[in-house]
């Protein structure tokens, strides 16, 4: 992270929610999600959700997440976005599908997001910039998130954890 992102910090109570469309374009935003992003709703609503995604997000994350909604599965992740203006915020996100019950057509998604702690955070940059590292050594753009990912098998394999059983214990730091 650098000097220029400062972290909003927001009640562990507090719960920041938006809904998009099946591409990912966000159709609602909560109150809380328009503060932790400083940006209106009206900045928010028509726009991909990758508006508020940082850069240090590694894009294995990102592909991982895409993968399990078009399977029609939850998501969780510990996620850094940006904020208008600078900074950023931590979240942990739980991701779901909406999906017609009729036909099994996902009509879009919702995510729930909660506050993380400072340890949580620091774990998560340190997988992270490991990401990143392993994504900026790859050919292009399009090979990024399978290096990113094969980087992330690797460390989770070396600590005999699943991606959910990470995640999970970031959960916990946080009091969730």
């Amino acid at each position: 992270m650098s000097d220029n992102d400062a972290v909003y910090e927001f009640s562990p109570d507090t719960i920041l929610v938006s809904k998009t469309d099946p591409r990912g374009v966000i159709t609602y935003a909560n109150a809380q999600f328009c503060k932790a992003a400083n940006l209106p709703p009206a900045a928010l609503v028509g726009k991909p959700h990758a508006t508020v995604r940082h850069p240090d997000m590694p894009r294995a994350a990102f592909a991982m997440m895409w993968a399990k909604l078009q399977a029609a599965e939850e998501f969780f992740a510990v996620v850094v976005n940006k904020r208008e203006g600078g900074g950023c915020y931590w979240v942990l996100a739980h991701v779901v599908p909406d999906i017609d019950p009729d036909s099994g057509e996902v009509l879009g998604f919702h995510s729930s997001r909660r506050w993380v702690s400072p340890s949580a955070r620091r774990e998560a940059e340190r997988v992270y910039a490991l990401l990143r590292a392993a994504e900026a050594k790859a050919p292009n753009k399009s090979k990024a998130a399978a290096a990113g990912r094969a980087a992330l098998d690797q460390l989770l394999a070396d600590a005999g954890q699943t991606y959910e059983q990470w995640v999970m214990s970031l959960a916990v730091q946080t009091g969730r």
